[in-house]
C-alpha cells in the first residue's frame, strides 16, 4: 500500500518530490537568507538601538517526556537556528566588545556529551560560525558575564515575557538567559500585575514587534518557493482523501490519512492542530478532538489540515459529503460559499484594503442567506447572535497571512505584492439554530492560500478541487489509499 502511494506521488506529483529526501535538505533556507533578513532587520532599527531575541521554550507534554521542540519563528527566521536555550543580538550600528567587532551576536547551547548521547548533536558556538555564518558566537554560559552595558543604548527593543518558561537543571537554559538579561537591562514586573516597571527607560516592548510584521509580512522567493510547497502537499492530502473517503469511517482516521501524506512528502508536523469535524463538529470553528468514531451518511465533513514544510505552513479547508453528493440544501450553502470567495479572490491584488476583501465576502454570504430565508434580512438584529456578538451562521474573519506561523506576522492595512493569505470565508448552521430544520448541521468552510500580485493575485492551491461538481467527480476516483488493510487488533469504534 505504501509503495502504491508512493509510485503515484512520484508519477503525479514529481514537482513535489524534488530535493525533497527524508536524508536531506537541500531546498531548506540558506544562512544567506536568515543573514539577510538580519540587515532588513537593522536596516528598520530606529538609531543607537539593540533587538533582542531568545529562543522558544521547551515545552513538558507529561514527566520527563516534552513535545517535539519548536523554535520561535522570529529566532528560526533571523537564525536558521532550531535548538532551544539561545539568545540573540541585533545591533544597530557597529560594536567592539572584548577586542571583536560587530554588529550581530549569538548565544547558543554548549555541548554536553551525555546530553548528545540521548538527544543528540549540538551545534555549538563552532556551528554557529561555520554553519549560521555569525561572525561572533558564544556558548550560552558566557552570557551571564559578557560586559555589555544596555544602558547605552537608547531604545533597547525586546517582547516581553510570557512567564512560561521552566528553570531546568541544564545550565544556561532559557530561564537562566532571560532572567540574566532581566538584570542587565533593569527589568522588572510589578508583583500582582503584568505592568512593567522598568528601572531604565530606554526599554521598547512594543517596537520589536512592528518591526517583524512589516518583515515578515512580505515573502521572499525563498519563502514563496516553500510555501508553495506546503500547499502543494497539503492539497494533494485533500484529494487523496476525497477519493477514499466512505461513510463509517472516523474523524481521527481522516486526519490521519491527510497526516500520513504530509509526512511521505517530508512535512514534518502540521502547522497547527488538524480540524477534522462531521456534521455537528463541523460547526465548531476550532475543532481538535476529531474523535467521532463513526461519520455517518449523508454528512458533510469539514477538514482544515496544513502541512508544515521547512518551518512554513499551508492553510486549506476543504468541505465534502461523505458519501461523494451533495444534498440539495448542502450543495446550496456550499456554492455560495464559493461565490463569496471567488468575489474575494477578484479583488486582491496589491493596494486593497485587508478589510475590503472581508467585506465583500461578506455581503455576499449574508446577502445569499436573505435571498435563502436563513436571514430575515441584513439587518445587524436579525444577523448577529446575542450570545456571541458575532454573525450567527458567518462568525469569523476571511483572511489572514500563512508563513512561518498559520496565523503569521504581517501587516493588515493594505494588501501589498509578496504577501500569502488566506481567503476563507465559510457559513455554519448548528442543529436547533433558528433556521429551518433542513438547514440544520450543515457547516461549510472553503480555504485557499493565494499569493498577492500587483494586478491580482495567484491560487497556489490548485490540486484540491474548489467547485462542488468537481468535489463530487474527483469523489468517484479511486485512491492510492484503497488498499490499505490493516490487522484485527480488537478494538471497536
Amino acid at each position: 500500500m505504501i509503495k502504491s502511494l508512493l509510485v503515484l506521488a512520484l508519477v503525479s506529483f514529481s514537482v513535489i518530490l524534488q530535493a525533497q529526501s527524508q536524508n536531506s535538505a537541500t531546498d531548506a533556507l540558506t544562512a544567506d537568507f536568515h543573514r539577510t533578513r538580519r540587515d532588513e532587520l537593522r536596516r528598520i532599527m530606529p538609531a543607537k538601538s539593540v533587538a533582542v531575541f531568545f529562543a522558544n521554550p521547551i515545552r513538558n507534554r507529561a514527566a520527563d517526556v516534552s513535545y517535539r521542540y519548536h523554535p520561535d519563528p522570529n529566532f528560526f527566521y533571523l537564525t536558521g537556528l532550531r535548538e532551544p536555550n539561545a539568545v540573540l543580538l541585533v545591533f544597530k550600528d557597529m560594536q567592539t566588545i572584548n577586542n571583536e567587532t560587530f554588529n550581530e551576536l549569538i548565544f547558543v547551547r554548549p555541548h554536553q556529551a551525555l546530553k548528545e548521547l540521548y538527544d543528540g548533536d549540538r551545534l555549538g558556538k563552532e556551528g554557529a560560525r561555520d554553519q549560521l555564518k555569525f561572525k561572533v558566537a558564544y556558548e550560552g554560559t558566557a552570557f551571564k558575564t559578557y560586559p555589555i552595558d544596555f544602558s547605552a543604548y537608547d531604545k533597547v527593543l525586546f517582547y516581553d515575557f510570557q512567564d512560561d518558561v521552566r528553570n531546568s537543571p541544564e545550565e544556561a537554559d532559557l530561564y537562566e538567559l532571560i532572567e540574566q538579561f532581566k538584570q542587565k537591562v533593569g527589568y522588572q514586573k510589578k508583583e500582582l500585575n503584568v505592568a512593567i516597571e522598568p528601572k531604565k527607560n530606554n526599554i521598547d516592548l512594543v517596537g520589536l514587534d512592528l518591526m517583524m510584521k512589516k518583515l515578515r509580512g512580505i515573502k521572499t522567493k525563498e519563502e514563496i518557493a516553500l510555501l508553495k510547497k506546503a500547499v502543494d502537499i497539503s492539497t494533494v492530502g485533500q484529494l487523496e482523501v476525497m477519493k477514499s473517503i466512505r461513510p463509517g469511517m472516523s474523524e481521527m482516521q481522516i486526519q490521519g490519512l491527510h497526516e500520513f501524506i504530509h509526512k511521505s512528502y517530508s512535512a514534518a508536523d502540521q502547522g497547527y492542530g488538524s480540524i477534522v469535524g462531521a456534521g455537528h463538529n463541523g460547526c465548531v470553528l476550532h475543532y481538535v478532538d476529531n474523535e467521532k468514531s463513526s461519520i455517518e451518511d449523508g454528512e458533510l465533513i469539514l477538514m482544515d489540515v496544513g502541512a508544515e514544510y521547512r518551518g512554513y505552513t499551508a492553510d486549506i479547508t476543504r468541505t465534502i459529503p461523505v458519501n461523494g453528493k451533495f444534498s440539495k440544501e448542502q450543495k446550496t450553502i456550499y456554492d455560495l460559499v464559493y461565490r463569496a470567495q471567488e468575489a474575494a479572490r477578484k479583488a486582491c491584488k496589491d493596494g486593497v484594503a485587508f478589510k475590503t476583501l472581508e467585506q465583500t465576502a461578506n455581503t455576499v454570504i449574508n446577502e445569499g442567506l436573505v435571498q435563502l430565508g436563513v436571514y430575515k434580512s441584513t439587518d445587524k438584529n436579525d444577523m448577529v447572535d446575542p450570545a456571541t456578538g458575532r454573525n450567527r451562521y458567518n462568525p469569523h474573519g476571511c483572511c489572514h497571512h500563512i508563513g512561518l506561523d498559520v496565523h503569521d506576522k504581517g501587516e493588515y492595512d493594505l494588501l501589498r505584492e509578496g504577501m500569502v493569505i488566506t481567503i476563507e470565508p465559510g457559513i455554519y448552521i448548528r442543529n436547533n439554530s433558528p433556521a429551518e430544520k433542513m438547514w440544520w448541521n450543515i457547516p461549510v468552510r472553503i480555504e485557499d492560500d493565494f499569493l498577492v500580485q500587483k494586478d491580482g493575485c495567484e491560487l497556489l492551491s490548485t490540486m484540491a478541487p474548489r467547485k462542488s461538481e468537481d468535489i463530487e467527480r474527483v469523489m468517484l476516483e479511486p485512491s492510492a489509499l484503497d488498499d490499505l488493510k490493516l490487522p484485527d487488533v480488537g478494538i471497536k469504534k
